[in-house]
């Protein structure tokens, strides 16, 4: 009896950590997602990795952390004070994703790829310097407007705010699919992908196109940064670089050029993520799970580059009109 009731305890063990691995992953996953849309967005039209990506999430965060300790005297709800801070910093970095693509990209279009690639690496040391000037190098406490409820599920926990992020995410990612595959812009996006100079032929204005294109990745951007400010209580300067790492991680896991692709993949990667950091740190004692957890997204990167070079979906939204 005491042997099958260690073995009972063991497998309860064993579904908790999973459970609650699994919903830490959707919430990462869901903020993977936002950001390797941009990326996979930029891709699927320029064939360029957009590497300053992650420093227009940063500077979303930081703008927002600005924006909401001034708010925090107007005395409002916190999901108000928390929002009115994203607006005010959404127009900023849309207006910082044009000016990258108009300053550091547009001449480059027709380039060597290893040209664009440097002047990508070159632009994010640049805005991250910057964020150093602006905010300084050590970490911003973000302030906690929002008083998180949690709430049990099988025996695992999610807060209310981590439910948001997912719907948010979710709702956002519809909202693009729908954009891309139902308006005029994503007709003209998607026949800039397939052919710019085709499409600049039938019409369509390829350096709009393309500016859009990079003001609603970085709109994304802004949201997922906010995300991951308020999710880790913190903002800094360079935060952005492994979060956007990962985020591209999961655009090619994916299929980077595939917009459900970049979804499937955030989610995805934040899972195995999550579940393999659980996992390990029982383990190690604890040692291993959360020191090693970065581990896996790279590996799953080298996998994927290694034996399917193409991502899980293939390259769909640069192979059709």
């Amino acid at each position: 009896m005491a042997r099958f009731w260690l073995v009972d305890a063991l497998e309860k063990a064993v579904l908790d950590i999973f459970l609650q691995q699994l919903i830490n992953g959707l919430v990462i996953g869901s903020i993977y997602a936002l950001i390797a849309l941009g990326y996979t967005m930029v891709y699927g039209i320029l064939n360029l990795i957009n590497f300053a990506h992650g420093e227009v999430l940063m500077f979303g965060a930081m703008i927002t952390f600005s924006a909401v300790n001034l708010l925090t005297g107007l005395h409002l709800p916190g999901y108000a004070t928390l929002l009115l801070g994203l607006l005010l910093a959404l127009p900023p970095t849309m207006l910082l994703g044009y000016l990258i693509e108009r300053i550091a990209y547009r001449r480059l279009r027709k380039a060597p790829r290893l040209a664009p690639l440097i002047t990508a690496i070159g632009m994010s040391i640049v805005l991250q310097q910057s964020a150093v000037i602006i905010w300084g190098r050590d970490h911003r406490p973000f302030p906690e407007v929002i008083q998180r409820t949690s709430i049990e599920f099988a025996g695992a926990t999610i807060t209310d705010l981590e439910i948001g992020m997912i719907l948010v995410s979710l709702a956002l990612m519809v909202g693009l699919l729908i954009v891309v595959e139902k308006t005029r812009l994503g007709r003209a996006m998607r026949a800039t992908a397939q052919n710019p100079e085709v499409a600049g032929l039938m019409g369509v204005n390829i350096n709009t196109v393309v500016s859009l294109t990079f003001i609603i990745g970085s709109a994304l951007a802004t949201v997922a940064g906010v995300m991951v400010a308020a999710n880790d209580h913190k903002a800094q300067a360079y935060m952005g670089t492994l979060v956007g790492l990962k985020a591209f991680t999961a655009a090619v896991l994916g299929g980077i050029g595939n917009l459900g692709g970049a979804v499937a993949g955030g989610f995805l990667l934040g899972v195995i993520e999550s579940v393999g950091a659980g996992y390990l740190g029982p383990l190690t004692n604890n040692v291993l799970g959360s020191q090693y957890q970065d581990i896996f997204a790279f590996l799953v990167l080298i996998l994927v580059l290694v034996f399917r070079p193409s991502g899980l979906l293939g390259e769909k939204m640069a192979e059709r009109a």
